[in-house]
């Protein structure tokens, strides 16, 4: 049942060493994490996998195993060119540290006897990323019993799900630990979704001059995009710089960076120099912080009710309409030729038009040849009402199924795919008011009922197969989102989509880093005017999941191309980067920054800072005032007691929490 992949040295049946990591999945998200523990934080970790082929990817040659082989071994080389010293290795700076202790399980569950083949009596963390929820919470359950001071990190897709969880296993663990402080209790549950992760930046991508947010007790962070200046002007820094762009409109051949290194590549946290030093490259800045409002659900699609545009056509709108004309017109002339009152010359002219048999015997020529005139026009009403009935019954027959994309619309997002993440992004998308179409091929597809509460136009159909995306207006959107589970439907659909409209804005869900860059390199080149951007889940969602593990408190993410910036609540006591130092020099480009201190006292401290009170429609109490303090002073000195809030690549994250359990006795 054990393997392990060549070239990590691992002894077979050598035991892991107390505080190793478990890592528990069966798609990508368990290897880019079991990567993420190993080479970025230098963990020791147990990787459990399935055995036989790839669930997302059941066609591949490659079993669960050997793609995980494959992956270790691209970092293990990335490394090993890296070179020594370069603070991105194991824990001892290393490079040797970092490709070693990495043992891989085969197991279809993972049941008791698994488990504890695996170490879970001697462990510090597991993650449990299943693409199953069951699978996960029947895991985490026996997880709990066999080691209650386990740190358990969960994928689950339902969050209410996930709440009560989380309230269950800890409970459970103290209960298994009576007498022990819980405030000093290491064994947390953390349930997480890799959808939710990933979502906001995947919207966010979609959306031109589009802010990323990170909240923070009850306060919004935007890191915005910004194009680099043209010569003469100085780019705005906002509060800070947090990043420089490796790729824009004069290097259409640039790459968008993956985990690669060099001067094209995107440079997180820069130092003033390397700011005022780059030309050409645009940069992403933290621009302001603001109040946040509750979070407000996503809203539906044309309100509540059926407009009248969308229940009858134009057509059928404009003929009645020269129909009404026709009768006024009709009434007019009554009115002029017969000297009547403007009552009973409308009483008689629809008497005319719905054929009562009233004829004008006797009555003058103009009379008569009016009501002839009534008459045929009244033949023409029979057809509209027909028409219209008609087309009600099927607007409002069609009210609770899926509602086609109705005509005129333009400046919408295209969304192909509603599975997990595609659903995820279609309700951050509504909770934004963008419009959206969304494509999708199965009928009974996870985010199909969502679709059709929300009244989100719905296109079932291959995308690949022409026709499809022309039903999606797709000549009028404003962008594009490739989010299926498959690279290559995703990037066929970019490249029709961009032959239809080349300059639409493009964002493919990709998994491979080389080959997302070999696409985004050839998009770019072909339609150097329009934007193109590459993102994994898995790779969005991992850092979130690792530093989990690690027992932090992550506030949120922010790709910048297909790197991850994270944003961190840390105590500053046991940093010895941070405690005894100012402001100005606990930061370190490249690594991290400190953007915000805690002044709350420790015993009153909210324990989550991304917290938000619940959406109340009727409520109009303000929130209470936030105690953290934003506008630094270079000088100020870090006290052990502080708590911050700190921008950090993963890597220095990673060498932050190392530092801590260094210094740490015992550990």
């Amino acid at each position: 049942m054990l393997g392990f992949v060549p070239p990590l040295p691992q002894q077979p049946g050598r035991p892991p060493s107390s505080g190793h990591m478990i890592v528990c999945g069966d798609d990508a998200l368990a290897r880019r994490l079991a990567v993420e523990l190993r080479f970025i934080y230098g963990e020791r970790v147990t990787l459990l996998l399935p055995p036989g082929r790839d669930a997302n990817n059941p066609e591949t040659p490659l079993t669960q195993r050997g793609r995980a082989a494959a992956l270790f071994g691209r970092m293990s080389a990335a490394m090993n060119r890296a070179g020594n010293g370069s603070g991105t290795t194991g824990g001892n700076g290393d490079t040797n540290a970092g490709v070693e202790a990495v043992r891989i399980m085969e197991a279809p569950e993972p049941s008791d006897d698994v488990l504890e083949e695996a170490g879970i009596d001697r462990a510090a963390a597991l993650a449990l990323v299943y693409d199953d929820d069951e699978r996960n919470i029947r895991a985490a359950l026996t997880a709990r019993r066999l080691n209650p001071r386990l740190r358990l990190v969960i994928r689950l897709y339902n969050r209410k799900l996930g709440q009560h969880l989380e309230e269950l296993l800890d409970q459970a663990a103290a209960v298994a630990m009576p007498g022990i402080d819980p405030a000093l209790l290491d064994a947390s549950t953390t349930v997480l979704s890799d959808a939710d992760t990933a979502a906001p930046a995947l919207a966010a991508t979609a959306l031109t001059g589009s802010n990323k947010i990170i909240q923070a007790e009850g306060l919004l962070l935007r890191a915005a995009e910004r194009p680099p200046p043209r010569p003469g002007e100085h780019a705005d820094p906002g509060l800070c710089t947090l990043a420089l762009l490796s790729s824009t409109t004069n290097d259409p051949a640039g790459a968008e960076g993956s985990d690669s290194s060099g001067d094209e590549a995107p440079q997180l946290l820069p130092d003033e120099r390397a700011v005022a030093d780059a030309t050409g490259r645009g940069t992403v800045v933290l621009e302001a912080i603001s109040r946040a409002d509750p979070a407000r659900p996503a809203t539906r699609m044309g309100g509540r009710g059926a407009p009248l545009a969308q229940i009858f056509s134009r057509r059928l709108r404009w003929s009645a309409l020269g129909f009404a004309l026709a009768a006024v017109a009709l009434v007019i002339a009554s009115l002029l030729t017969t000297k009547d009152t403007a009552l009973h010359s409308a009483y008689l002219t629809v008497l005319d038009l719905l054929g009562m048999n009233d004829p004008a015997e006797g009555a003058s020529a103009a009379r008569q040849i009016i009501q002839i005139l009534s008459g045929i026009a009244g033949l023409l009403l029979l057809p509209l009402l027909i028409a219209a009935v008609l087309e009600a019954f099927g607007t409002l027959r069609t009210a609770s199924s899926l509602r086609r994309p109705p005509r005129g619309l333009g400046g919408h997002v295209v969304l192909l795919g509603l599975g997990k993440i595609g659903t995820r992004v279609l309700v951050r998308l509504r909770e934004l008011d963008i419009p959206v179409v969304v494509v999708e091929e199965d009928p009974e597809a996870r985010g199909i009922p969502l679709a059709r509460s929300l009244h989100v136009p719905t296109v079932i159909g291959d995308v690949t197969q022409e026709g499809v995306l022309e039903a999606a207006k797709i000549y009028r959107a404003r962008a594009l989102l490739a989010l299926t589970s498959i690279d290559t439907t995703n990037l066929e659909a970019a490249l029709y989509a961009r032959s239809v409209k080349p300059d639409l804005r493009v964002a493919l869900r990709l998994y491979d880093d080389e080959f997302a860059t070999a696409v985004y390199r050839t998009l770019r080149t072909a339609h150097p005017q329009a934007l193109t951007r590459s993102r994994s889940v898995s790779h969005l969602a991992a850092p979130s999941f690792a530093v989990a593990m690690m027992g932090r408190q992550i506030l949120g993410a922010v790709p910048v191309e297909r790197k991850v910036m994270l944003f961190a609540a840390l105590e500053v006591a046991g940093h010895p980067q941070l405690e005894g130092h100012t402001v100005e020099q606990a930061f370190r480009a490249g690594a991290w920054r400190v953007l915000a201190i805690d002044a709350t006292p420790p015993a009153d401290r909210n324990p989550d800072l991304a917290a938000l009170p619940p959406f109340d429609p009727e409520g109009d109490a303000t929130p209470p005032p936030s105690g953290l303090v934003w506008d630094l002073h270079p000088g100020y000195v870090l006290r052990a007691q502080d708590r911050v809030v700190i921008a950090a690549t993963r890597r220095g994250l990673a060498e932050l929490l190392r530092r801590q359990r260094s210094a740490v006795p015992g550990r």
